[in-house]
């Protein structure tokens, strides 16, 4: 099932226990410094109107994305909810599949990546370390190449671990950073170009009816998407 909010977001699915979204690009996951629209917010008066709802409507963030990240998100609609996925995201079995384009063409065409990373608060930048600096932490993901276009990698990543900027830190790390990053890339991306990095899938247990739930959604038909072929 697929439809549309008031607020123009595609909505995946719904029930009352959850929401799932397809979270455009450069919108907040939730209220940042720059006080611009988030996704939270936006949700939250969504289904206050939607359902004509008295007070305030209560919808847990369970996982992020980045800002210029978009792609599928499932948020709670319930306290037990929230708790039952946020146990799932800790202990691994909340699974987020994501698609980036990537510089160069990788060595292997699949394989695994572990660095201990660590994360500069005040510039908002994240970076490889040595497995025994001071909060340091284990960033794991796998990673195959789906395609090769003119130079460009298309790469699926499964992410084993949650940390901040991890794809984009840890494909630049090895010589492939992503398309369009400022951040990590800014050596080889224009400025202005969107970086190239979606969550296609991602996979739980539902906190209530205990079903496996799978829910996915495709980039947009942009380039450097357009690029590659996919089935």
């Amino acid at each position: 099932m697929s439809s549309c909010g008031n607020n123009g977001i595609d909505i995946i699915f719904e029930d009352n226990h959850l929401l799932v979204v397809k979270k455009p690009v450069n919108i907040p996951t939730q209220k940042d410094k720059s006080n611009d629209s988030d996704m939270l917010t936006l949700l939250k008066e969504d289904i206050k109107k939607r359902y004509n709802k008295p007070g305030n409507v209560y919808l847990g963030l369970v996982h992020r994305l980045d800002r210029p990240v978009g792609g599928v998100m499932v948020f709670a609609k319930t306290s037990k909810a929230a708790s039952r996925l946020s146990d799932q995201v800790r202990t691994r079995q909340f699974k987020k599949i994501y698609l980036a384009v990537v510089h160069g063409i990788l060595d292997k065409l699949e394989g695994r990546l572990e660095n201990y990373l660590l994360k500069d608060t005040r510039n908002n930048t994240v970076s490889v370390v040595k497995e025994d600096t001071p909060g340091g932490k284990l960033a794991v993901l796998d990673y195959k190449v789906e395609g090769i276009y003119n130079g460009f990698s298309l790469v699926k990543v499964s992410l084993h671990t949650g940390r901040p900027h991890q794809i984009r830190v840890q494909l630049a790390n090895i010589g492939h950073p992503l398309y369009g990053d400022q951040k990590y890339g800014h050596g080889v991306n224009k400025p202005g170009q969107q970086i190239a990095l979606w969550s296609s899938e991602i996979a739980f247990v539902h906190p209530v009816l205990k079903q496996e739930m799978i829910f996915s959604c495709e980039p947009p038909e942009v380039e450097p998407w357009t690029w590659f072929n996919r089935v």
